[in-house]
């Protein structure tokens, strides 16, 4: 029975655990014995609290027994990000500098899982301050690959993306600058939503307007990814970019008829290095689309300056956020953020106000394209899972490519434009590892990109397969 609750979808553990046909108590009792089987052979969860998780689910069991109406995740476990702070729980953004932090709040997407009613089962590991989509760091070490070992996971979320593979837990929230939810999740085979810039209001933040960083659902599917959302997603006063509306219709459901609407598809968003296995994994996925009823046409907008734009963005906010712990603790910090920090204070006000025009020039020239276009689908990764003793890619195809985040160029230049993307499982190369689909919308709708990636999920069924470790 354990392992067939810990690989249950949320939505069913949520209905049995209201009709009562499941207590709480066994839920949580069944998947802290799958994380003791397994997070030790894949290190996702870095600071368990199971004490605290068991006390919770009796209470909740209580409640019920009471007549008490449950929330939307009622009794469902969920593990948070180590970048996001945890009332009374250990958060160490992956750095020794924090090693013992423990934050006196929530942040607002803790505090809108407790309000649904989810288990806190813990934290999960990231990069050192979640640079670089590659989840290791000097506190915890690295976390593996379930579906080979000797592979990375991805970033940074990637903890949380091995965790739900592995069926630790049915939710993981995470977050996204440059693919941090749309990488692990093609890596580990799992969905990971980046919704548009203020769906998920961001807080606690230092810059409570900047567009780059979204906090988000995972999930092992689209519909449960959806139901996160849902909890997730609305207004709320401490975000001034907040979108206004309720996060309750994304709990409605998914299925929606596509004949006739126009999808672009793009192998490489317009020359990115893209490593063959991926080409060849995701080619074989385009006539999935025509069978839905799709008119799928080659193309994608143009994506000039780009790079530019999230490279000094993401320099700016390294600067400004790291700045000061680079000041007093630079023996403490990887080499990649202190280039990063180093880059952002280089640059002038020339530099910075250059690449917010262009940013304004790049949104529009992708609406124009979109408003031809329903959805532009293409690689969530530019490679495959890779050595885990490797920090980051430096080539591909033979391209050498000049910074740490340049093989991610398929995640961040879609970060630019602020559209909703998700990662939606989509094949494996030849020797078993996992491969993404991401699939952009348009502006503010990740309500069709939901419906699509659903589609897709239902006509393939590539998110039933499991790492053999899991059982």
């Amino acid at each position: 029975m354990s392992r067939d609750v810990c690989f249950s979808t949320a939505t069913e553990l949520a209905h049995r655990i209201r009709t009562r046909e499941i207590s709480v108590t066994e839920v949580v009792q069944a998947h802290l014995a799958q994380i003791e089987r397994v997070n030790p052979k894949v290190n996702a969860i870095v600071t368990l609290t199971a004490e605290q998780a068991l006390a919770d689910a009796r209470a909740k069991d209580a409640a019920l027994a009471r007549g008490e109406t449950p929330g939307p995740l009622f009794g469902l476990p969920v593990a948070h990000k180590d970048l996001v702070p945890t009332r009374g729980i250990r958060t160490t953004f992956g750095s020794p500098i924090y090693r013992d932090h423990v934050p006196d709040q929530d942040a607002l997407l803790v505090e809108r899982l407790r309000a649904a009613g989810a288990v806190t089962f813990g934290k999960t590991n990231t990069p050192e301050f979640g640079a670089g989509s590659q989840t290791f760091n000097e506190v915890f070490g690295r976390t593996l690959n379930p579906y080979d070992l000797t592979k990375t996971c991805g970033g940074s979320s990637g903890g949380a993306a091995v965790a739900l593979a592995c069926g630790l837990v049915p939710l993981a929230g995470g977050s996204d600058t440059g693919g941090s939810l749309r990488n692990p999740a093609s890596f580990c085979n799992v969905v990971g939503l980046r919704g548009a810039v203020g769906r998920v209001p961001p807080w606690p933040t230092d810059n409570a307007w900047a567009f780059l960083h979204v906090p988000g659902p995972m999930a092992r599917t689209v519909a449960d990814a959806a139901l996160m959302l849902s909890v997730l997603a609305g207004p709320d006063r401490r975000s001034p970019i907040a979108i206004a509306e309720s996060g309750d219709r994304f709990r409605a459901p998914l299925g929606r008829d596509f004949k006739g609407v126009r999808i672009a598809w793009s192998r490489d968003l317009g020359g990115l290095p893209i490593d063959r296995r991926v080409t060849k994994t995701l080619d074989a996925q385009r006539a999935t689309f025509e069978t839905l009823g799709c008119v799928v046409e080659d193309g994608e907008p143009d994506f000039a300056d780009a790079r530019h734009v999230f490279q000094v963005q993401r320099a700016l906010a390294f600067a400004t956020r790291y700045g000061p712990l680079l000041e007093r603790h630079r023996h403490q910090i990887k080499d990649t953020v202190i280039w990063n920090v180093e880059e952002g204070l280089k640059l002038t006000a020339k530099e910075i106000g250059e690449a917010d025009v262009q940013r304004t020039r790049l949104y529009h020239r992708v609406r124009e394209f979109m408003e031809r276009h329903e959805f532009l689908l293409l690689p969530a990764v530019q490679v495959p899972p890779f050595d885990v003793t490797q920090p980051y890619i430096t080539e591909i195809n033979g391209v050498r490519l000049p910074t740490y985040i340049d093989w991610m160029r398929v995640c961040s230049d879609i970060t630019v434009t602020g559209l909703p993307a998700i990662s939606v499982p989509a094949g494996f190369t030849d020797d078993g590892l996992p491969i993404g689909l991401q699939i952009v919308g348009r502006h503010q709708d990740e309500w069709g990109v939901l419906q699509l990636a659903h589609a897709f999920e239902q006509a393939t069924g590539f998110h039933r397969r499991r790492p053999p470790l899991a059982g």
